[in-house]
Formats: C-alpha cells, structure tokens, sequence
C-alpha cells in the first residue's frame, strides 16, 4: 500500500518533471525565435539601418559530445572544444568553497568515485569559469536546492565541453549533497546544485561533492524564497557567485 508521504512524494516528483519538460519547451522556443530575430537583424545590418537587440535538474548546452580526457584546447572566451586532460591525483583530497554575496558554501570533493568531475570542477575553478556569474535556480518544493554554474545565468550555459556520469550506483541526495546537474545522460558541463535539505531524486545527477560548511547560508536563501513566489525559480535574494576555488588537500 501506498502511504500518504509516498503519494505526496511522487506527485511532487511528477510536478516537478512536468515543470522541466515546460521550461525545456520553452528553451526550444526561445532558441527558434533567436535565430530568427538573429537573421532579420542580418539583414537590417546589411539594408544599413541601426538597430539595437536586445532539468531533473538540466543544464541545457547543446554543443556535440567530445571524447573524455581529450585536451582542453581552443578556448573561446569561456568555452572548450573537449574535456580538459585528467590532472588530479584521484587517490588525494580536494576541497572547494563557492564565494557568494549570500555567503560561503565549502565542500570537499570524492576524486576517487567521481574523478573526470572532481577533475573538471577543479580545471573550470583555476580558470575563474565561475567568477562573476550567479546562481540561477532555487527549489522549495519537494526538491530543495541551489543550482548554480551557468556562466550565462540562464541555465542554458556551459563550458562548451560534456562528459559521462559518475558515481550514480546507490546515488542519494542528502542534505550536503553538491551534485551535476544535466540535460540528461552523459551531458554534464558546469552547472551544479547544492542539496540544503533532503531531497528524493533518481540516481541521475553525479553526486560528487558534500558540504562541510555553509548549510546555514543555503538554507537562509532557501528561506527567502524564489522571486516568482513559486516553489521553482531564481533565489528572491540575488545570490552572486564572486569566485570558487578548488585544491588538493
């Protein structure tokens, strides 16, 4: 028999697979109506007259799948033609913290279970991919967390490159939890969420961090709420990620 919390669980799951199929569809739409808007400005640039233009949890970069532990070459701006080469020592500790104007969030990160993530995560840190980009996403219904990463603050945004999913086996998503997020299998780029509270979630999403400090900070902005007034939607209080750092040790 199905008990009460386990009914309001999987509506809660349905709902919020129902909310990331509308905002998938939305993405699509809008990506059609750029183009267009795009061609017509060609145009018009060409005719000589001025003119001014303006997941679970996904992470919507689109650019084609590159092979794993392929060079991290051709940057251009804050993106990659492939996954950076394995630098870390996956038998060591490493340890991030996330800067933000809300606070600091410290994590350490599993090398051993998750090491082309750990591997990523430290490479986008040292090259400051985060600094100066802000959290985009918060949930407060069903699924509690803070979903940051996208350079574009969109939610649409990477670094240009994918790798495969790690460490999913068993995967959970406790409070503390610093997971990827994706646009499905094998898509993980930049973007991440922190899990301030427990959260039911398919063992989709690469758990590869857990939180040591800053749970306090999360659940503060949590608390605040979402600027739509909804359970899904950017954090009401801005929150501005100033830099993340990542080492060993």
């Amino acid at each position: 028999m199905v008990s009460s919390e386990q009914r309001r669980r999987q509506l809660a799951r349905e709902k919020y697979e129902r909310q990331i199929q509308a905002r998938a569809e939305a993405a699509a739409q809008r990506k059609k109506r750029n183009a267009i808007v795009a061609a017509v400005l060609a145009v018009v640039v060409v005719a000589g007259v001025a003119t001014v233009a303006s997941g679970v949890f996904s992470s919507d970069d689109k650019k084609d799948d590159k092979a794993a532990a392929a060079p991290a070459e051709k940057p251009t701006g804050k993106k990659w033609d492939a996954e950076p080469a394995m630098t870390i020592d996956t038998k060591a500790a490493y340890t991030a913290t996330v800067d933000t104007s809300a606070g600091k969030v410290s994590f350490t990160l599993d090398a051993a279970k998750a090491p082309h993530t750990v591997n990523s995560f430290v490479f986008l840190a040292g090259q400051q991919f985060w600094d100066n980009t802000k959290c985009h996403r918060l949930t407060t219904e069903g699924i509690y967390v803070l979903q940051c990463g996208d350079p574009t603050g969109t939610g649409s945004g990477g670094p240009g490159y994918k790798f495969a999913d790690e460490n999913l086996e068993g995967a959970t998503y406790p409070a503390g939890t610093v997971a990827m997020a994706n646009a499905g299998p094998g898509t993980n780029g930049s973007q991440f969420f922190l899990v301030y509270k427990d959260t039911q979630l398919p063992p989709s999403y690469t758990p590869f961090g857990k939180i040591t400090s800053g749970l306090d900070v999360l659940q503060k902005i949590a608390d605040a709420g979402t600027q739509t007034g909804t359970g899904d939607g950017a954090p009401k209080t801005p929150v501005n990620v100033k830099s993340i750092t990542a080492a060993k040790g």
